[in-house]
């Protein structure tokens, strides 16, 4: 088992000014399974390749267990990937991918033996252990690839993507054989994604990335109940939550042909910085569908998405004198059709405040 510490860790690639990974600052406990997550291009997987060792650290360390291991080559830090691609030996069947770093290490044949069959029994392979890997699955495939790196018994577990290759149903699926892997295991584990689903189903904590900077690490409950900031706001949650920059008034904030209140403090730390405007957010189903006019919006419906359960309804208003997209959260019984105008009422006790000129949480 083994605790990772970045500190203030940067990673800044030849010919480019921007860090690809700027100071980042981040504590992972004995046994945590940590997402990381953000949209392409963020320093998510750069950030995962540095503690590999298979990038380079410009400035700032990283420790394993509070040793330095900064510039320690990757086979010094026994750490095991797991790859988006899978990084099979298509040559080896499927017991000789998995036996291949205990050879390497030149274990005994019996341990070699005894961790293969362990390994395989916990990710249902039995079977499959004489096939070559492209008599098999893409999920298989991900099976064998997680085997080779739990045979090696590492300090972390470190995936990239790794279901980014699989269909819808398959990926579900994967996912929480993961989650519960690595729950019996143990295994001090950080995942790289780009799917806040899989972020917040998976981790038990999640760090969000944007341009190179950690903006928020925390649960997944927190980081989508209380956001920090702006991004995180829209980037959790899926539909993303609905986000608008309208006028700041003396007790609130003017919706469209809504009048949304606000605190005393709030409305004092809108003002600053904030150019007499603020930033009001709500999630999808943190409004209902009113049947009167009266302190509701507007909202003219573009597409329904039936989701058998659920439906979620995008639409658009007039705010501020343009034209601005929404997205509710409705029940089943309850299904607008295109075309429709529809009445939404934000639940006040739901809503996040931010700063518009800083994006910070209020």
């Amino acid at each position: 088992m083994a605790t990772v510490t970045y500190e203030k860790a940067s990673r800044i690639y030849p010919g480019s000014e921007r860090p690809a990974v700027n100071e980042l600052n981040l504590e992972i406990g004995d046994g945590e399974f940590l997402v990381l997550v953000g949209p392409s291009g963020c320093g998510k997987s750069t950030s995962l390749r540095m503690l590999a060792g298979l990038e380079d650290v410009d400035r700032g360390r990283i420790l394993i267990n509070d040793k330095d291991v900064t510039h320690l080559p990757p086979k010094s830090r026994d750490i095991a990937m797991v790859f988006q691609n899978y990084a099979l030996y298509p040559h080896m069947t499927v017991y000789e991918n998995m036996a291949f770093a205990l050879k390497l290490r030149k274990t005994p044949k019996a341990e070699i033996d005894r961790a293969v069959k362990e390994a395989a029994a916990l990710l249902q392979l039995e079977e499959y252990l004489s096939r070559k890997p492209k008599a098999l699955s893409g999920g298989q495939r991900q099976r064998v690839a997680m085997g080779r790196a739990i045979v090696r018994q590492p300090q972390v577990f470190l995936m990239d993507e790794p279901l980014s290759n699989l269909d819808a149903k398959l990926r579900v699926q994967t996912r929480s054989q993961i989650a519960t892997l690595q729950a019996k295991l143990g295994v001090t584990t950080v995942y790289v994604t780009h799917d806040q689903v899989e972020a917040m189903t998976m981790g038990h904590r999640v760090a969000v990335m944007l341009d190179g900077v950690l903006q928020q690490v925390d649960t997944p409950r927190a980081l989508y109940d209380t956001p920090g900031n702006v991004f995180v706001a829209g980037f959790m949650g899926s539909p993303a939550m609905n986000l608008k920059t309208v006028p700041l008034t003396e007790s609130g904030a003017t919706f469209g042909s809504l009048s949304v209140p606000l605190t005393r403090e709030q409305v004092a730390a809108a003002q600053q910085g904030g150019d007499g405007k603020v930033t009001i957010g709500f999630r999808p189903e943190a409004a209902e569908v009113v049947s009167e006019a009266v302190d509701a919006l507007p909202i003219k419906v573009d597409l329904v998405e039936d989701l058998g359960s659920d439906a979620n309804v995008y639409g658009h208003s007039e705010v501020g004198g343009g034209s601005e997209r929404f997205v509710v959260r409705t029940e089943r019984r309850y299904m607008p059709h295109m075309g429709e105008t529809i009445y939404i009422r934000p639940q006040v006790s739901a809503l996040h405040v931010f700063n518009a000129g800083s994006g910070f949480r209020i």
